[in-house]
C-alpha cells in the first residue's frame, strides 16, 4: 500500500493514491460510550445514506455505484483508545505502517492515566503533524494556558461537551482537509528542496571542476602558471618569516619537437604525461611541480638549505628520465635541461626567480642538454640578447633582411646541374650574415616559420622566372617546407598562387620535406603530397634516415626523391655501419623507382664511393657552396659560354611521379 505518512523528519509524504484513502481518526476517551457516539457521527450507514442523498440533491445525479460517499475525502476510519498510553501505542503503530492519523479527538480527563494535555504532549513528540481536538465539559483550563503548555496552537482546537453532531463533522472535515493540504504542501516543498539541493550539488561540482581547470594543466593535471604563482608567493612569504631558502627549477625537454614531428602530437602528449608522473614521484610532498605549457615544467623545492640538495634532485631527475619509455610502439629516451635559481640569493620576487631559472635552463640547453646549471649573473646578458634576437627576427621579414642562396645539385659524369636548393640567409644589420641553423629553430618556436616559409617559396619562384627571362637555361628550384607549414591546409593553394604569380611551370619547383614531417600524420600527408604531385611539383624527402619511416607509407607516398642525411655522408668513409645504411637507402629508393640525392658531399673519396653505390645526384661543397642569385647566374652564363650540353634524357631527368601518368591512372 502506498505510504501516506507526512512526517517532516522522515520525508515520507502523502501521495495521490493515499489521498483517496479514508481519513484515519483516533478517538481517545476513557468512556466507551463516547467512542460509539463518534462512530455514529462519522462512520454510520445512516450518515452515508444522508450524504448520498445530499450528493444527488446538489449535483442532480446519484453517487457512482460502489461508492457510498460522494467524495472519498469525506470517509473516515476510526480507531479508539481509553487511555493516553494506549493511544500512543496506536500512533506509533500507524507510523510504522505508513498510515498515520490525521486527527485525534482527546478527552481532557481520563483517570487514572494521563490527562488530555499530557497525552497530546506524548503523541506530538512522536507525530507532530496530527491535528488535535480537545473534548472537555469543564472550564478549568484557560486557552492561553493550554497553548502555552503545548507550545503550539495552529494544530489545536477545543470542543466543548456536550457537542453537536455538526460541530464534530465540521472539525473532522476541516482538520483532515487541513492535514492533507499540509502534507501535500510539505511534499511539494520537499520536492523543490530536493531539486534545489541536487542542482546546488551539481553547480558546486561544476564550480570545483572550473576552479581546478583554472589552476591546473588539462593534460597532466599539474598546477599551471596561476597556481604556481600562488605557491611561489606562499614560498616567499614562508621563507621570509622562517629565514629559510628554497630553489626554483625550470625544466625543458630536449629534442621534444622531434617526438612531436616524427611520432605525432598524441605521442608527444603521452611523453609529457610520463615526464609529469616521473617528476611528481621524485620530489617531496611539500614541493611543487607545475607545467607552464609546451614541454616546460617548473619545480619549487622548499627548504633547500644548500646547492647540494638541489644537485641531488636535479641529478636524480636527469638519471630517472634516461630510462626509456615506450611511446607509440617506439622506445623513446627522454632527456631534460634544468636551470636552478635560489631564493633569496638569485632573486626575491616571482618574476626575478623565474627569469633567472629560465636563463640557467637556456644555458644548460647551450651545453648540449641533459644537464643542470645554476644561475649566474652573466646568464642575464645571454637571455636579454635572446629576447632582442627574437624581436629582430619579427622585424626581419618586414625590413626585407632575408635573402636566398642557391646550391647546385649535380649529376652524371659531366657534373652538370639542372636543379638548385634555395637556402635562406638572414642579413642582420649588426650581426652580419646569419645561417639558417641559427634562427630557424627560433622561428619555429615563435610561429614565424610559416610567413618566412611562404616568403622563401614566392622568392624562389620569382627568381626562377627572372633567370628564364634573361634567357638562361631552365633550372628547377628546391624549397624546404617546415613541418608546421606542411600541416597547414593552405599549403597547396599557397604553392599554386606562387607558381601563378611567377608565371613558371610546376615542374620548375621541388618541395623538400623532412622525413619526420611527412610521417607525423601519414594519411593527411598522402592527400597533400598527391595534390602537389598532380600539379607537377616534385616532392623530395629530406634528411632521410634520421626519422621513423614506415615502409608501407613510404611505398604509398607520391614522392620522387630521397635525400640521404649529411650525417651519413660525413662518416661514409670511416664508418662501416653508415656505409651500409647509405647502400641500403640507395637500394631501397631504386626499388621504389625513386632518385637518390646525397647532400653534404665534400671529398672526392665520398663522391667515388657514392658513384659506386649508384647514387643519382650530389650536393655539397665539393662542387659548390651556396651562391647568391647573382653568383649562380654568372655560373650558368659561364657554362653556356663553354657550350656545355644541358640536354637530358627523359629517363635521367626527374619528373613528378603522378604528373607523368595518364590522368586516369594518376587519379587512382
Amino acid at each position: 500500500m502506498p505510504p501516506r505518512h507526512c512526517k517532516t523528519r522522515d520525508r515520507e509524504h502523502v501521495t495521490l493514491l493515499s489521498i483517496l484513502e479514508p481519513n484515519r481518526i483516533l478517538i481517545i476517551d476513557d468512556n466507551r460510550a463516547i467512542h460509539e457516539d463518534f462512530r455514529k457521527i462519522l462512520v454510520s450507514p445512516e450518515r452515508h445514506e444522508a450524504l448520498s442523498a445530499l450528493h444527488a440533491k446538489i449535483f442532480g445525479e446519484p453517487a457512482p455505484p460502489g461508492q457510498s460517499t460522494p467524495d472519498p475525502q469525506l470517509d473516515f476510519q476510526l480507531d479508539c483508545a481509553q487511555q493516553g498510553a494506549e493511544a500512543l501505542v496506536l500512533v506509533q503503530r500507524a507510523l510504522a505502517e505508513h498510515q498515520p492519523y490525521s486527527v485525534a479527538f482527546v478527552d481532557m480527563r481520563m483517570p487514572p492515566g494521563w490527562d488530555g494535555l499530557e497525552t497530546i504532549e506524548h503523541i506530538w513528540a512522536v507525530d507532530p503533524d496530527i491535528q488535535m481536538v480537545i473534548c472537555s465539559a469543564y472550564s478549568d483550563h484557560d486557552w492561553k494556558e493550554i497553548a502555552g503548555r503545548l507550545g503550539r496552537s495552529d494544530r489545536l482546537l477545543v470542543l466543548k461537551k456536550p457537542f453537536d453532531v455538526i460541530e464534530v463533522l465540521q472539525c473532522a472535515h476541516a482538520l483532515t482537509s487541513k492535514w492533507r493540504n499540509a502534507c501535500a504542501l510539505r511534499e511539494r516543498l520537499d520536492t523543490l528542496e530536493k531539486s534545489v539541493s541536487e542542482r546546488t550539488l551539481s553547480l558546486e561540482a561544476a564550480n570545483r571542476q572550473l576552479r581546478h581547470l583554472a589552476t591546473h594543466d588539462v593534460l597532466t593535471g599539474l598546477p599551471n602558471r596561476v597556481l604556481l604563482d600562488d605557491r611561489l608567493s606562499q614560498a616567499i612569504a614562508h621563507a621570509e618569516r622562517a629565514g629559510e631558502g628554497f630553489a626554483v627549477c625550470v625544466l625543458d625537454l630536449d629534442r621534444f619537437k622531434l617526438i612531436n614531428d616524427s611520432l605525432g602530437h598524441r605521442a608527444g602528449d603521452d611523453l609529457l604525461k610520463h615526464v609529469a608522473r616521473r617528476l611528481v614521484g621524485i620530489v617531496r610532498g611539500a614541493d611543487t611541480v607545475a607545467r607552464l605549457g609546451g614541454d616546460e615544467f617548473v619545480m619549487i623545492l622548499s627548504q633547500v638549505a644548500s646547492p647540494e640538495e638541489a644537485d641531488r634532485v636535479a641529478a636524480q631527475i636527469i638519471e630517472d628520465l634516461r630510462t626509456p619509455v615506450m611511446i607509440s610502439a617506439f622506445e623513446v629516451h627522454a632527456s631534460v635541461s634544468i636551470g636552478v635559481a635560489f631564493y633569496p640569493r638569485d632573486g626575491r620576487t616571482i618574476e626575478t626567480l623565474y627569469a633567472h631559472a629560465d636563463a640557467a635552463m637556456y644555458a644548460a640547453k647551450q651545453r648540449g642538454g641533459s644537464n643542470f646549471q645554476y644561475f649566474a649573473s652573466s646568464m642575464t646578458l645571454v637571455t636579454e640578447d635572446r629576447v632582442r634576437y627574437e624581436a629582430d627576427l619579427h622585424r626581419a621579414l618586414q625590413l626585407e633582411q632575408f635573402e636566398l642562396h642557391y646550391q647546385p645539385k649535380v649529376s652524371g659524369p659531366a657534373r652538370q646541374f639542372h636543379s638548385v636548393e634555395a637556402l635562406i640567409r638572414w642579413r642582420h644589420p649588426e650581426r652580419g650574415l646569419i645561417p639558417p641553423d641559427h634562427f630557424i629553430p627560433l622561428a619555429e618556436e615563435s610561429g614565424l616559420i610559416v610567413p618566412i616559409g611562404e616568403w622563401v617559396l614566392r622568392e624562389a619562384c620569382r627568381q626562377a622566372r627572372a633567370w628564364e627571362d634573361q634567357g638562361l637555361p631552365s633550372v628547377r628550384v628546391a624549397v624546404n617546407v617546415s613541418a608546421l607549414q606542411f600541416r597547414r591546409l593552405s599549403l597547396v593553394e599557397t604553392v599554386r598562387r606562387a607558381l601563378a604569380d611567377a608565371r613558371i611551370d610546376a615542374e620548375c619547383l621541388e618541395i623538400e620535406l623532412t622525413e619526420s614531417a611527412v610521417m607525423s600524420h601519414p594519411e593527411e600527408s598522402i592527400d597533400t603530397l598527391e595534390r602537389l604531385s598532380r600539379m607537377g611539383v616534385l616532392v623530395s624527402v629530406d634528411d632521410f634516415g634520421t626519422g621513423y619511416s614506415s615502409m608501407t607509407y613510404l611505398r604509398r607516398f607520391p614522392i620522387d626523391k630521397l635525400k640521404i642525411d649529411r650525417s651519413f655522408i660525413a662518416s661514409l668513409m670511416t664508418s662501416a655501419d653508415d656505409a651500409s645504411i647509405v647502400r641500403a637507402i640507395i637500394s631501397l629508393a631504386h626499388g621504389l623507382r625513386l632518385k637518390v640525392v646525397a647532400e653534404g658531399v665534400e671529398t672526392a673519396e665520398q663522391l667515388a664511393m657514392l658513384e659506386s653505390l649508384g647514387c643519382d645526384q650530389y650536393q655539397g661543397y665539393y662542387f659548390s657552396p651556396p651562391l647568391t642569385a647573382a653568383a649562380l647566374e654568372a655560373l650558368m652564363r659561364r657554362e653556356r659560354e663553354a657550350d656545355i650540353a644541358r640536354t637530358e634524357d627523359l629517363a635521367e631527368r626527374t619528373q613528378s611521379r603522378l604528373a607523368v601518368l595518364p590522368q586516369s591512372a594518376a587519379a587512382k
